[in-house]
């Protein structure tokens, strides 16, 4: 297939960040800064797809029924990550830098697989690629409560694509249990209309996803945000801030308007390994269309056009997933097919340990 070219250089790229970091530019300067964004982000494609197969490959060998998937970051959230203060600062985010445009994330069904993936086949694995970091959040949790393990390359190569080389992926193991917390957190941003994960709205749902964490985190053996020394506390905790905030009526709510979703999903072609999901969130509906390996250079261009139509608009989120199949996509991503069952399944199971 045809992989996107890069049609600027770095200094072009770094300049586009500055532009749109920038809350005095003007209309003509974002509109060109958010062209080369676009093909900075599309050229990060190919090296995704190296990236992807290595850990489709590594994943399977230690879990069978692990998951993989893989995105390219919403220019939305580019954006945002690019203007993020950290206290009184000015931003400081460099568009070249920054290593998360293009992830790829397997999820396994334990703490101690996720762990031999992250030490074995990637600390210590034969990888002729960069290292440029790496982040235990199961060992050191983020003070929300966010666990996985993380690890970020340069892509190098002496014989083909070396077009690409410096481009990064970041590549991503958690367990079911963490990926759960982390996308129930992604469906109640939708629902309340608040960015919890990025802590810019410190609310009781916060609180809350915090003590689950920890909750989670004892469950699977793992390191907690915060001391632990009385369980059945913890649980009492949680009993008490979901019957304040309604959680497991909220999600169920949530997951009832998934009937108008799956409406739109019928019908995707068996070939499609690409997900372009368009969602409607206040008038509660998803558009889908799929793309084959073949069309992902189109997929990749409809996915900038619908953010230049959506842009500035609170109410629609879209974003460009890749997957097998579109029974794993909705595994890997089910916030968006509000499929929060499990989730809630595991609220119960800690409800229910209250004495």
């Amino acid at each position: 297939m045809g992989w996107p070219k890069p049609e600027y250089d770095k200094s072009d790229v770094r300049k586009a960040g500055s532009i749109l970091r920038n809350q005095k530019s003007s209309e003509k300067e974002i509109s060109g800064a958010i062209e080369i964004l676009n093909n900075w982000r599309a050229i990060h494609s190919y090296p995704l797809h190296v990236f992807q197969v290595k850990l489709n490959r590594v994943s399977k060998n230690r879990d069978r029924n692990s998951l993989v998937a893989q995105r390219l970051k919403r220019e939305s959230s580019i954006i945002r990550k690019l203007k993020r203060r950290y206290g009184n600062k000015k931003p400081t985010m460099e568009l070249t830098q920054m290593q998360d445009i293009a992830g790829c994330r397997a999820i396994v069904k334990n703490a101690k697989i996720a762990r031999e993936i992250y030490e074995r086949d990637y600390l210590k694995g034969n990888l002729k690629h960069k290292r440029v970091g790496k982040k235990d959040y199961v060992k050191y949790p983020k003070s929300d409560g966010y666990r996985s393990f993380h690890v970020m390359y340069e892509y190098k190569s002496d014989k083909k694509k070396i077009e690409y080389n410096g481009l990064r992926v970041e590549v991503q193991i958690r367990t079911k249990l963490q990926h759960l917390w982390a996308t129930t957190v992604e469906t109640v941003d939708f629902i309340t209309g608040k960015p919890i994960k990025f802590n810019e709205n410190r609310s009781e749902w916060i609180d809350f996803f915090k003590l689950v964490s920890s909750a989670f985190a004892i469950k699977e053996d793992c390191a907690t945000i915060e001391p632990v020394d009385n369980k059945q506390k913890l649980y009492a905790e949680i009993k008490k801030k979901e019957a304040g905030l309604k959680v497991i009526d909220r999600l169920d709510f949530w997951r009832a308007t998934s009937k108008f979703f799956n409406e739109e999903a019928k019908g995707i072609e068996k070939k499609a390994k690409f997900f372009l999901l368009e969602l409607d969130i206040k008038g509660k509906r998803l558009m889908m269309q799929s793309f084959t390996k073949k069309s992902e250079e189109r997929a990749i261009k409809e996915y900038s056009e619908l953010e230049e139509r959506h842009r500035g608009k609170s109410d629609y989120d879209v974003v460009l997933i890749g997957a097998e199949t579109r029974t794993d996509l909705e595994k890997a991503y089910p916030n968006y097919f509000a499929d929060t069952e499990d989730f809630i399944s595991e609220l119960k199971e800690i409800i229910n340990k209250v004495k």
